[in-house]
């Protein structure tokens, strides 16, 4: 039984009845498919909610963790203590003069269909990345030469006191692949992207040339954490991964992709475990060959 029981109808106080679930299993709205259980699943529907809910785990001392979709994101066997909130009822997207506004639980790839709607450039680069729009914030998401930096104006945030706070993308502090929204404990609720007018087909043909390159060199036909390593200076993670003959090694139900040396997928009802020792095999590995240290970029969350 949760140790968070005594709290379930409590926070059906203050989110709608129908979006407080309890011991919920995360791998069930992850990307990669793994997670154990959370103890408090909630999924607000309004910014005001989102306060309440920060505003009650302050109240009761009950820890918070927010969940985008799990994309680049490995939620280990034995789940999350506490509340876990996920902002995937959040999807708005809009657009008024050159500034499209999403919020957090939207997908970054229909923020860049949006914008191609609307005939503006500056997103294009989005259109194959398979996280929300603040989990692409959380870690200033890029691909193919573009960044979320590059083309952010604000971000509608929520700090740790449950105030709602409008940030200039410069204070956010983006950069390869991070940014301070980790640190100080904002909770995205909304992006503003500054974007330039453009011509249709050629945003389109961009975005289909990005989509046919995604598709034709990524593992999608089974889930993954995304592309698993930061780039080394000096060189290409895959290619490293790749020369140390490490492609279609598995343990247990998680395999480095043949397809893309870059990627570990999940082939076989895979644990968040078989992830974690095979990213730390792939590490000792290409240290060993190449004496070169492949940092992590995807994140590893929760209790064994």
């Amino acid at each position: 039984m949760s140790d968070y029981r005594q709290f379930f109808d409590k926070l059906q106080a203050v989110v709608k009845k129908e979006n407080v679930l309890l011991d919920e299993y995360l791998k069930d709205h992850t990307y990669t498919r793994l997670g154990g259980k959370a103890d408090l699943f909630v999924t607000p529907t309004t910014y005001e909610e989102v306060q309440n809910v920060v505003q009650f785990s302050n109240e009761y001392n009950i820890p918070l963790t927010l969940l985008g979709n799990g994309s680049n994101l490995i939620v280990k066997d034995g789940g999350i203590r506490g509340i876990v909130m996920q902002m995937a009822r959040l999807d708005q997207i809009s657009v008024s003069g050159h500034l499209l506004k999403a919020q957090s639980g939207a997908a970054i790839i229909d923020a860049s269909r949006e914008a191609l709607r609307a005939e503006l450039t500056g997103l294009e680069f989005a259109c194959g990345i398979p996280g929300t729009v603040g989990g692409a914030l959380f870690m200033n998401a890029g691909a193919y030469g573009g960044e979320i930096k590059d083309v952010l104006d604000y971000a509608l945030v929520v700090d740790r006191k449950g105030d709602l706070l409008k940030l200039p993308a410069a204070e956010l502090n983006l950069s390869y692949r991070t940014s301070n929204i980790p640190d100080n404990g904002y909770l995205v609720l909304e992006a503003g992207f500054q974007l330039k007018p453009g011509n249709r087909e050629e945003i389109k043909a961009v975005m289909d040339d990005l989509t046919f390159r995604r598709e034709s060199k990524q593992p999608l036909e089974y889930p993954s954490c995304g592309s698993v390593f930061k780039r080394p200076p000096g060189y290409f993670a895959g290619k490293l991964i790749q020369d140390s003959g490490l492609q279609g090694t598995r343990i247990g139900g998680a395999e480095v992709s043949t397809k893309h040396a870059g990627f570990i997928v999940n082939v076989d009802h895979a644990t968040a475990n078989d992830y974690i020792a095979l990213i730390k095999h792939v590490q000792k590995t290409v240290k060993e060959k190449f004496n070169v240290q492949l940092e992590r970029e995807v994140r590893i969350i929760g209790e064994d």
